[in-house]
């Protein structure tokens, strides 16, 4: 038979159990300072006042046609489709090529949230190819300048507040060297696998 002081222990026992419990599933809140993108060369750093807040992980691929060019033929970029993922494998991020409405539609490569929907289009204002830093074979290194932000339609920003975006650690990706020589082969695509870390900075408060 339990005595009084049995029970009263007892009952302080569940109530720190419950306590752990909560503790361990409770929500983390995220740690926009841990995210420490790798070095880069001078060209495609951030403007200082800006810090990284989210990463995502892409996979997917850059994208050409053959088109004509001055009297010959060559693979052209016409933009890219890329899933972005978390470190969990989660997706976040949709990349592809939209029409920019802060500039007359025109298009620019683009980032959607996965969740609110909210989206930013960019302009590619540097590269990077520098062997240091970049595999062979990989397309360059890039520093995106955001030139149009939208929240999404029930009022989600999780990316307006960007300011900038890295293209960095890079694989794959680059055109074929090969099958656009003639007239026959204008107008064929080329769809290139690649992956890549794309860092997202907003204005260091």
């Amino acid at each position: 038979m339990f005595t009084h002081r049995a029970k009263k222990h007892e009952n302080s026992f569940v109530l720190a159990a419950l306590a752990v419990t909560f503790t361990v599933f409770l929500p983390q809140p995220a740690h926009a300072d841990s995210i420490m993108p790798p070095p880069v060369p001078a060209n495609i750093q951030v403007p200082a006042g800006n810090k990284a807040f989210l990463v995502g992980h892409a996979e997917g691929t850059q994208d050409y046609i053959c088109l004509p060019s001055g009297s010959g033929f060559t693979w052209t970029f016409f933009g890219p489709q890329a899933t972005l993922f978390n470190d969990n494998d989660k997706q976040v991020i949709t990349h592809f090529l939209s029409p920019n409405p802060f500039e007359a539609d025109a298009p620019r490569v683009t980032w959607q949230h996965s969740q609110d929907t909210s989206t930013v289009w960019g302009a590619g204002i540097a590269s990077a190819s520098d062997p240091d830093f970049v595999q062979p074979g990989a397309i360059p290194w890039l520093l995106v300048q955001v030139v149009g932000a939208q929240d999404g339609p029930t009022g989600g920003g999780k990316l307006t507040e960007t300011t900038f975006i890295q293209r960095l650690n890079t694989s794959g990706g680059t055109a074929p060297s090969a099958d656009c020589d003639l007239s026959t082969d204008v107008g064929k695509k080329a769809l290139v696998r690649y992956t890549a870390d794309y860092f997202f900075y907003k204005q260091d408060d």
